[in-house]
């Protein structure tokens, strides 16, 4: 049966206090090996791919919507938590609006040797804080054939649970993992025969186009922070640098635009 919690501050829901504190998340969530997936939608995406729950909260309503998660989860052990509204609120930090959240714990990332064997596009992220950017390259990613997706050491967290949604669960479906030392560790992707391009201004670019073009055959990108964009240090580390050409003045775009448009002029066709 479901468990019914009351008391917001109920020790067996901790995995689920002070979501909106991200230093506090960004401490307690590596160290516990676990993320949160918020709405039906991504929950059971992220069954699909295999992550195991830990545990589900949600309003007594969904309990409907996702009778065959909770029989589930119960045959297995998993707790599943119902409260109000008001209880989840002041648990959490913020309005559940979106049903129902699950507990999951984090699957280990393969390094990027592994990652980067079967590959020929690879999307690089360097130091993109932005939890929502992170999401909506992810979902690119997964919509435009990319094979895999390294982010620096200092990069928002993929599993972060807003990046989660905005990626609508791509983030289950795109291989990613740290790379890392940064920008040290391109020797990797040169090891594994990938032409590195960073997305960048800059004298001696060359235009999208012409990349697109001709191709190389294992291809690697690299786009940077929303603010300052690529390091010198990144854009040094790359074998060429690329330009998107615009109009009207306009020198650049939003960091997940930016590669949305790359990935499609790249795309394997």
């Amino acid at each position: 049966m479901p468990i019914e919690i009351t008391d917001p501050a109920d020790d067996r829901v901790r995995d689920y206090f002070a979501l909106t504190d991200v230093a506090l998340r960004t401490k307690v969530e590596p160290e516990r090996g676990l993320y949160l997936a918020e709405s039906e939608k991504v929950i059971r995406r992220a069954l699909a791919a295999g992550h195991r729950p830990r545990s589900f909260l949600m309003a007594q309503r969904w309990l409907t919507d996702l009778a065959d998660l909770v029989e589930k989860a119960e045959s297995g052990g998993v707790p599943v938590f119902v409260a109000q509204a008001a209880v989840i609120e002041a648990m959490t930090g913020f309005h559940l609006h979106r049903g129902a959240l699950a507990s999951m714990h984090r699957p280990p990332l393969p390094t990027p040797t592994v990652l980067l064997q079967n590959a020929s596009r690879v999307v690089i992220l360097e130091d993109i804080i932005d939890h929502s950017n992170v999401g909506a390259v992810l979902r690119s990613a997964a919509a435009l054939g990319v094979d895999g997706v390294l982010i620096t050491p200092r990069c928002a967290d993929p599993l972060y649970r807003r990046a989660v949604r905005v990626s609508m669960g791509a983030v289950f479906k795109v291989p990613w993992t740290r790379i890392d030392p940064w920008p040290g560790g391109l020797q990797v992707l040169r090891d594994h025969g990938f032409t590195v391009a960073a997305f960048a201004l800059g004298d001696g670019a060359i235009s999208l186009d012409d990349l697109a073009a001709d191709p190389p055959e294992r291809l690697a990108f690299i786009l940077g922070t929303e603010g300052e964009g690529l390091s010198r240090r990144a854009i040094q580390g790359a074998d060429v640098v690329v330009t998107i050409p615009m109009s009207a003045g306009v020198d650049s775009l939003n960091v997940a635009a930016a590669r949305a448009v790359a990935l499609w002029a790249l795309r394997r066709v």
